[in-house]
């Protein structure tokens, strides 16, 4: 009989960082040829004027994009072992007349500042076990690596990791000015998570985090606006679970919450990293939990089964009902990160499904999937549509999702919920994509493209690139080349204007 409690990650030492011909050996087939290309140790910084190699840039791409994601994979003789273990870099790729401009920086947090002028690993990282790791001295978690997101709030550009404060970097230089403590109520011992949601109509900034416990955990719930903080409340959970990300309505703010339940004891007694101490039990069962955004008051929590979500796509209200959608997957992904040169050995099965909450009997009315086989992540939808009802996403894939042996994201998917359908590009042998979709829409018409990242492992160069958002699969409209190897990021935002 299988056990109800499994582990996430590999215990699997790390290997070097080039140990290429060995790790192709020891993997069951090899599905991301050259993917150890595009996670050296470092990347440099730097601030350069980039051109379009292929194609054209419409004339209405005018602003800048931003991507945070993790670019530091060691220190000292220590290298990491998991993608989420690198100390973060934002890039912001500024476009203004005839020109673009690339500049990318090292968030400069308080693990990296320090771990730099020590010159070796100190602080506890999410994947890689090193002795003597230390935990930030004021919550005993994670000191973060801020290399989750970047969002505008005001007139800040904010830089998030998990479980710890955003830092506040120049929007233009993406110098790192401080903390963001929201007029000093916040401090390092405030759970604060990577996802924050912003309601462009009342210009309120929303977020979480999580207090783990064995006896009485807890989700912190805040709201902000621009003048400062409007409220935090503690609600209880059912158990200590890890959640990452949630999704906004005009009323309701909606948790899915699956049993990837973290052993704080084992964290702190036992020196585990956050992977060793994560356990999924799915016999707990997942569910759907839903606050009132206005004051974080409970109004429904509804049983969805034993499945896992990492990333919601958006949530809205219609006809007495509330839509939410979500990536759902068989089990969690987080240990499939690792070891970084053999991540998604195993990955396993997701895909978009919309579910139908029925507001008045606060229970499930309806559960939609829609047939996808490439484990998407990092959904993106057109953000005028967040919170109002909406047809079309996009999201990167895995081709070779469902056969052993690492491989990585080379599908940029386009899907449909109204006519079920995924319009799908296919990367090139030898080329990567990574960094969240994002639309860019020209004023007053239905004009619009998605850009997104790609990695050339074979030049050992990377590239961003532009697709007509209704048609990926005819490929890139345009090329920009960087001109050097960058990071592959995580989440990423667009700011219109000069």
């Amino acid at each position: 009989m299988k056990s109800d409690i499994s582990s996430q990650g590999s215990n699997a030492p790390g290997s070097s960082f080039a140990d290429a011909e060995n790790i192709q050996a020891s993997a069951a087939a090899d599905w991301a040829p050259g993917i150890e290309v595009a996670f050296p140790r470092e990347f440099r910084e730097g601030s350069r004027l980039v051109h379009c190699v292929q194609g054209t840039v419409p004339e209405f791409v005018q602003g800048t994009y931003y991507l945070n994601g993790p670019a530091k994979f060691g220190v000292g003789n220590i290298p990491y072992e998991n993608w989420l273990d690198g100390d973060g870099m934002v890039c912001a790729l500024h476009f203004g007349g005839r020109n673009m401009r690339l500049t990318n920086r090292y968030v400069c947090s308080t693990k990296h500042e320090i771990e730099k002028e020590k010159g070796g690993p100190v602080f506890r990282t999410f994947g890689t076990d090193f002795p003597g790791s230390q935990l930030n001295r004021l919550n005993n978690g994670l000191e973060s690596p801020v290399n989750v997101s970047a969002y505008r709030f005001g007139d800040e550009l904010l830089a998030f990791g998990e479980q710890g404060l955003p830092w506040i970097l120049d929007p233009h230089t993406l110098e790192t000015r401080g903390q963001f403590t929201a007029q000093g109520r916040l401090n390092d011992a405030s759970p604060f998570s990577a996802h924050p949601k912003f309601d462009s109509v009342s210009h309120e900034m929303f977020n979480f985090g999580i207090f783990f416990s064995a006896q009485v955990p807890r989700l912190y719930f805040y709201c902000f606006t621009s003048e400062g903080w409007r409220y935090r409340k503690a609600v209880t959970l059912p158990y200590p679970c890890s959640v990452h990300d949630f999704s906004l309505s005009r009323r309701f703010a909606v948790f899915y919450l699956s049993p990837y339940l973290f052993d704080i004891q084992g964290f702190l007694r036992q020196d585990q990293t956050v992977l060793e101490s994560l356990q999924w039990v799915p016999k707990r069962g997942s569910m759907l939990m839903v606050l009132d955004r206005s004051n974080g008051e409970v109004v429904a929590s509804i049983p969805l089964g034993q499945r896992y979500c990492l990333h919601l796509m958006n949530t809205f209200e219609k006809d007495g009902a509330l839509v939410v959608d979500i990536l759902e997957f068989d089990a969690p992904i987080y240990g499939e990160y690792q070891p970084i040169h053999r991540m998604f050995q195993n990955v396993t099965k997701g895909g978009p499904v919309r579910i139908v909450v029925d507001l008045q009997k606060r229970e499930l009315a309806n559960r939609i999937p829609m047939e996808c086989f490439s484990s998407p992540d990092f959904p993106a939808i057109d953000p005028r549509n967040i919170m109002q009802p909406y047809d079309d996403f996009w999201m990167l894939g895995i081709s070779s999702s469902g056969r052993p042996g690492r491989k990585f994201f080379d599908q940029l998917l386009h899907g449909n919920w109204s006519r079920s359908t995924m319009d799908v590009y296919q990367a090139t042998p030898m080329r990567y994509l990574s960094g969240e979709p994002v639309l860019i829409s020209a004023s007053g018409s239905e004009e619009s493209v998605v850009l997104c990242q790609e990695v050339d492992v074979a030049e050992r160069t990377s590239y961003f690139l532009l697709f007509d958002a209704k048609s990926v699969k005819s490929g890139p409209i345009a090329r920009i080349a960087v001109g050097q190897l960058l990071y592959c990021g995580f989440h990423a935002i667009f700011h219109p204007g000069i």
